[in-house]
């Protein structure tokens, strides 16, 4: 039984499986069109959105929860229950996390060459640690890429009440936040509008938008990439463009105290904003659809990284001199209604522009990715064969597109920005970890075997990435790991009733 549950899947089957005319996905993609991806990924979700709760931290309101003084006290005096803010510091958190994915990112490149193929982390554990551990990494990259979209669409929606606002249109607050509010809502002058808990309400323009680009999606990577270029242009203007005037509005005060939490605070605000640094993730997911892989796979990647992390620093500096760290709190839109509290009404129009291109960017290529995982777990038996079915005329995966889009547009409508992050940060270093292993294992397993690429360093990179990882794990709240295990325990139970007997594996080596 432990042998099944462990047995792996050869590079050479993997690649063979890929070659399938039925279910082979249509090579279209260049190194252009791969960064394009990784950097639309990356930017859109966090620069625009999660990174001011990034800097302020969350307060949970437990009495709109729960009707108990005693847990009450102890979830408003327990870190465990609230998230601390980095403050200005939250530079030295992107800091951190460049460097963990530094060296993640040399490892994805590693096996991303070596095997390009549809499903990212799925794949490669699938050939190094066997079928019961690329489950668990599978049904974690679900996740992971679900509530990253969740969160990224909230984001969506409050740059469009922005841009009415604009226009001095005001909608119904009931059709443009979350039925779920846990810190209430309020106006940017502060006042009230819905107090801490769940009202009647949806986000419309969330489930609207993710189901525009499912339609995008189905009908081609090629379309969908060619669009992507466009918008992530014109968000890395508007970035340059809030960096270079914002930058004279600077008020060196604010930037006091430089890490109000310590490190705590430090290591807490990295743990919040790793997930948006999955673009790279993102780039390995579509690596089937690639034509040159074994090239252009480990420069998209790195390339990623390096232009990301160089914006990402330049907002989150600028950004926290502008205003005091701690009005920054469950913020959607940190960096559009700051320019609005100051009144910078011209650079906020161009970056309100910018943020909207860099969100819908963000949210194709997770789709990109969350679809192409559902396809590969298909391909090997362990999800229902129809989620590998590819449209005949398109060469898409057309229902698994389909499936994603419903599962990230409808919890989009109902819940808040920070309670995806939370969710999503801890399955992506999980993910990490995994791919560095991976990276060891295959290393001792297949030494002669071909590697485009390969992680400098010998040992260094892995073994530090999974430390690394370990480590900003450490700083996610208690909340965070219950939810998870949960998760995982839905998971196990859907692999031992289906995946397990119907497996492709599995069935193979019975033949």
């Amino acid at each position: 039984m432990t042998s099944q549950l462990f047995r792996c899947k050869s590079i050479d089957q993997l690649l063979a499986d890929s070659e399938n005319a039925e279910i082979r996905l249509k090579k279209s993609l260049g190194l252009l069109s791969l960064t394009s991806l990784g950097i639309g990924a990356v930017i859109g979700s966090g620069i625009f959105t999660i990174v001011g709760t990034a800097i302020a931290g969350q307060k949970f309101q437990a009495s709109s929860i729960l009707n108990a003084p005693l847990l009450e006290y102890v979830i408003h005096h327990s870190a465990s229950f609230g998230r601390p803010g980095a403050g200005p510091a939250i530079a030295l958190s992107f800091i951190l996390v460049a460097i963990a994915c530094g060296f993640a990112s040399v490892c994805y490149a590693e096996l991303a060459a070596m095997i390009p193929i549809a499903g990212s982390a799925y794949t490669y554990t699938y050939a190094t640690m066997g079928e019961l551990t690329a489950w668990i990494i599978g049904w974690d990259l679900i996740l992971e890429y679900a509530v990253s979209n969740m969160a990224v669409s909230v984001g969506f929606s409050q740059h469009v009440v922005n841009l009415l606002d604009w226009f001095a249109v005001h909608p119904n607050p009931r059709w443009i936040s979350p039925a779920y509010l846990p810190s209430g809502l309020s106006d940017l002058e502060g006042n009230m509008l819905y107090p801490p808990g769940w009202h009647f309400g949806f986000n419309w323009p969330a489930f609207i938008i993710v189901m525009l680009l499912t339609v995008l999606l189905v009908r081609g990577i090629r379309e969908s990439a060619e669009t992507n270029n466009v918008m992530v242009l014109t968000k890395i203007i508007a970035i340059l463009v809030f960096v270079s005037f914002a930058s004279r509005f600077i008020h060196p005060a604010n930037w006091h105290p430089f890490a109000p939490h310590g490190w705590p605070g430090i290591l807490t605000g990295g743990s919040i904003v790793f997930f948006t640094y999955i673009g790279f993730d993102s780039v390995s997911t579509a690596a089937e659809e690639c034509n040159r892989p074994q090239r252009d796979l480990p420069i998209g990647i790195i390339a990623t990284l390096v232009v990301c992390t160089l914006l990402y620093v330049a907002v989150v500096v600028v950004l926290t001199g502008l205003v005091r760290w701690d009005t920054l709190m469950d913020d959607a839109a940190p960096v559009v209604n700051t320019l609005k509290r100051l009144h910078i009404s011209g650079v906020r129009l161009i970056v309100l522009i910018g943020a909207l291109m860099g969100m819908i960017s963000s949210l194709l290529v997770f789709q990109i990715g969350q679809a192409r995982v559902w396809f590969a777990m298909s391909r090997d038996g362990l999800f229902p064969r129809i989620f590998s079915r590819v449209h005949p005329r398109f060469r898409t995966p057309d229902f698994s597109t389909w499936v994603a889009g419903f599962v990230v547009g409808i919890p989009a409508g109902l819940l808040d920005i920070g309670t995806f992050a939370d969710l999503s940060n801890i399955g992506t270093l999980f993910a990490f970890a995994l791919v560095a292993s991976g990276v060891l294992i295959l290393r001792y397993r297949e030494p002669d075997r071909q590697r485009a690429f390969r992680a400098p360093g010998g040992p260094i990179a892995p073994i530090l990435t999974i430390l690394t990882c370990v480590l900003l794990m450490a700083g996610l709240p208690i909340m965070n790991w219950i939810r998870f295990f949960v998760w995982m325990a839905i998971g196990l139970v859907i692999y031992y009733n289906y995946g397990r007997k119907r497996s492709t594996l599995r069935l193979a080596n019975q033949a």
